[in-house]
């Protein structure tokens, strides 16, 4: 495996770059800025919030690219470089058929705000580590004085057999993605990180064979499509694990970080 040729790192947030403890290693920063003197760019793929991917890698937050809400929205600094909308006749149509699932709760994720209707306690310490802008309404279908990008939906029983069975029959109009665990994502069919990393390539002229990439769940396999170095992590999903063509170490081994070590070895020698 040679890594020499990296001008693009692409990584996962949770499950990937985070630890189990949602913290980012003081090792990676450190690497990062060698892969900042060998002019080697970084992104930062996620599910989550802009705002709270940017609080958790805030010392480099001007130095990257952000693909937030699952490929819904990209900046680099305050500079918008792609926002895949999700329509409004969609958001009317959905919620009312997520409100009836028991123990789902619905999260409307805008460009500048979070927005969601449960006052549940539980619920809410736990999404405030996903989302750090957030606003407490009555109807979610009356909010109108934001960009949408997705519905998220949560349950604490498992996203795969408690919230996809309600909303598998949207695939193929929209977006449906289980995200993790507990998440599943609806959105803009071209709402996912693979189509925001696709244009990022473009953009800046870089091939697949130039890119690295690393992912653990479902809602990274359309990323790891575009990179020939595709990495799963030890505790991925199993259809990543299979869709990779390498893996590395767990999010809790720094598996990311060890991949890096390579990489800047390679451009040393």
């Amino acid at each position: 495996m040679n890594l020499s040729g990296i001008k693009l790192v692409v990584t996962d947030m949770d499950g990937t770059l985070l630890n189990s403890q949602s913290c980012v290693s003081d090792d990676f920063f450190q690497l990062f800025n060698e892969l900042k003197k060998h002019d080697i760019h970084f992104v930062a793929a996620s599910g989550r919030q802009y705002h709270s991917i940017i609080d958790k890698l805030a010392p480099i937050k001007d130095d990257i690219t952000i693909i937030a809400e699952n490929g819904g929205l990209t900046k680099k600094r305050h500079k918008e470089l792609l926002i895949t909308k999700l329509p409004d006749e969609n958001i009317k149509e959905l919620i009312p058929v997520l409100r009836k699932i028991d123990d789902a709760y619905s999260v409307l994720c805008g460009k500048n705000s979070a927005y969601i209707e449960t006052r549940n306690e539980s619920f809410i310490q736990m999404f405030s580590e996903y989302y750090n802008e957030y606003t407490i309404v009555d109807d979610l279908t009356e909010v109108n004085s934001d960009d949408f990008l997705k519905i998220a939906v949560y349950s604490f029983e498992g996203s795969e057999k408690k919230i996809y069975p309600y909303v598998k029959h949207y695939e193929g109009s929209l977006q449906v993605k289980i995200s993790g665990n507990n998440w599943l994502d609806l959105s803009h069919m071209n709402a996912n990180k693979g189509h925001a990393l696709k244009y990022i390539q473009k953009s800046m002229n870089i091939k697949e064979e130039e890119t690295l990439v690393f992912g653990d769940y479902n809602n990274d396999l359309e990323m790891l499509e575009h990179a020939h170095f595709s990495f799963a992590m030890e505790n991925a999903h199993p259809n990543v694990i299979k869709a990779a063509n390498y893996k590395t170490k767990s999010n809790n081994e720094k598996g990311v970080e060890f991949i890096l070590e390579k990489l800047l070895y390679s451009k040393t020698k």
